[in-house]
């Protein structure tokens, strides 16, 4: 065989195999669509919520029933956490704990974050199911939307499938969901096909007499520093939230944002900033809509309370920062809120944020 005729063979080789390979990529991974029906569902006849009653809401990212024993690889600025995933005992004992909590403090509406879906880490469990078995009675109604999935990931302290979710539990009736994309972080073509993929969830809850309550969920990205995705995440929530305005209708947002209230960054140890930016991308939503916390409670001589995050480095010595909040629209009468901190420090590395308000009269 001549040396070109070798060649060219070998030229075809790669290129079939490089085009199997990317094939077995594409296969492994999800790629969402921007818009999408988000799976939604009530067990039984459900009630709608009526005009001008109260609403209790919570919103905590229970960092997938993991527990505060472990400081994992990603829990340090080098990447070198010593941990890569919670022992068996850890998510059952953390399951108890959720549940007894949520059955104490009895929410209306459960805005959750970082549950894990046929996860290799995580024992593949599917843990918004398992928190609707044990807690059926409270809550008929839950949507879901997956932010992280992939039947194989090759990351040195992954090696398996990942999946994670928002879950949001209702007492009303759910009457439908969706998922709408957030803006990624930019990336390589092949990383970009592995990465999370962060979402807003969506749920309409009707109100007897016509209307609905949108109850939105979402965790933004954690690792963006040095580009403008968490300007561009901020920026599509604004556009959603001024959006129901127009339409008029009620809301209500929950989650992780991972952004500090304006202020907050000059109280961290200088090892800590690298996550956050000096000037908050928080202040374009915080000077729009009302929060939970106020800026002034967290900054305020009390912003102790307001802490949400107990970071799981080792030099943390408690909740020493504020990441998750509840917005609202002004349609709702906020008259009481809260960071439960008291038993909830040995759940996860976020503490629930609780809110309570009353729906709008009809007009």
């Amino acid at each position: 065989m001549s040396l070109p005729r070798l060649a060219r063979l070998l030229a075809l080789a790669l290129v079939l195999l490089f085009g199997a390979l990317c094939a077995l990529i594409y296969a492994l991974t999800w790629q969402p669509k921007a818009h999408e029906v988000a799976p939604s569902a009530c067990n039984g006849k459900v009630p709608p919520l009526q005009p001008g009653q109260a609403l209790k809401v919570m919103t905590w990212n229970v960092q997938y029933l993991a527990g505060k024993r472990h400081v994992f690889w990603y829990d340090l600025p080098d990447g070198d956490g010593p941990d890569t995933r919670p022992s068996s005992e850890d998510l059952a004992t953390t399951l108890d704990e959720v549940v007894r909590i949520l059955r104490d403090e009895k929410p209306d509406v459960v805005l959750l974050q970082e549950l894990h879906d046929g996860a290799r880490a995580t024992d593949y469990q599917d843990q918004l199911a398992l928190l609707q078995t044990r807690l059926a009675d409270l809550y008929p109604c839950a949507s879901q939307a997956f932010y992280w999935k992939a039947g194989f990931v090759p990351h040195p302290r992954i090696l398996g499938s990942v999946g994670m979710k928002l879950g949001t539990l209702s007492r009303f009736r759910i009457s439908r969901a969706e998922r709408l994309q957030l803006p990624e972080m930019p990336s390589d073509p092949i990383s970009h096909l592995f990465q999370l993929k962060r979402a807003l969830l969506v749920s309409y809850l009707p109100i007897r007499g016509g209307g609905e309550l949108v109850a939105i969920n979402t965790h933004f990205d954690a690792f963006a520093q040095g580009d403008d995705t968490m300007q561009h995440q901020v920026a599509m929530t604004d556009a959603l939230l001024q959006q129901l305005k127009e339409d008029d209708l009620p809301w209500i947002l929950g989650g992780d944002l991972n952004l500090l209230p304006p202020g907050q960054f000059q109280h961290l140890p200088p090892a800590q900033r690298v996550w956050y930016a000096a000037d908050s991308e928080l202040l374009a939503l915080a000077s729009r809509y009302p929060m939970i916390p106020s800026l002034s409670q967290a900054n305020g001589a009390e912003q102790a309370q307001w802490y949400t995050h107990f970071p799981n480095d080792p030099a943390a010595r408690g909740p020493d920062r504020t990441l998750d909040y509840l917005f609202y629209s002004q349609h709702l009468t906020p008259f009481s809120s809260q960071v439960r901190q008291h038993d909830t420090q040995t759940l996860s590395d976020h503490l629930p944020v609780i809110g309570r308000f009353f729906l709008p009269h009809q007009q």
